[in-house]
């Protein structure tokens, strides 16, 4: 019974160091994407032991914290309503998306960086894929523009995200007004353009 309850103290303990290591994988990543391994540990108070014992390279620590953003970014994706007009909810996926973006910014090129190439691309695929679909809902109900193909739309809308990002980042753009403009774009590129005025 003593050995049992050892054993689950300890696993308990090796959960709690796991989760304390990828939360601070997190925030070194987000303030430096170069952030090493000793950076990540001396944030999480672990030693270097510990930090090989859960994550046995840096590739596997940036997949972790990637994955740990990507959660978090799903829910809150997954609570943007989607079913009214297909352009409402292209303007409020794309504003959440670029919050989350702006957030996972420094993750993210840490992630592009060490983990192998598609690799990124892959765990992206469940948030593309709500895009994906409200796009070809649009398509079909004659709101969005149906002479382009919705994954190429899709693709577009990504790069405009990740755009703004870069802009950001590099101060061209003021992240105040990301939003807006990442939406509107969103719209001009999607969007069934307006019938021409009858002359």
């Amino acid at each position: 019974m003593a050995h049992s309850a050892a054993r689950s103290g300890r696993r308990a303990d090796a959960r709690q160091n796991a989760e304390k290591i990828v939360q601070a994988a997190v925030t070194c990543l987000g303030r430096n994407a170069e952030a090493s391994m000793n950076d990540i540990a001396h944030e999480a108070g672990v030693g270097r032991v510990t930090l090989y014992g859960h994550f046995p390279s840096r590739e596997a620590l940036v997949e972790a914290a990637l994955v740990r953003l990507l959660t978090q970014g799903n829910k809150v994706l997954e609570a943007v309503d989607l079913t009214g007009d297909p352009r409402d909810g292209l303007r409020a996926l794309m504003e959440s998306g670029w919050l989350l973006i702006a957030q996972a910014a420094s993750v993210l090129q840490a992630a592009q960086t060490a983990l192998p190439s598609g690799r990124v691309q892959e765990l992206h695929a469940q948030p593309e894929q709500r895009v994906h679909d409200l796009i070809r809902r649009g398509q079909a109900e004659g709101v969005f523009r149906a002479d382009i193909p919705a994954d190429l739309l899709a693709s577009v809308l990504h790069h405009i995200l990740h755009g703004a990002a870069t802009d950001v980042a590099a101060g061209r753009l003021d992240p105040t007004d990301t939003p807006r403009f990442v939406a509107e774009m969103a719209l001009a590129v999607c969007a069934v353009p307006p019938a021409a005025p009858q002359h």
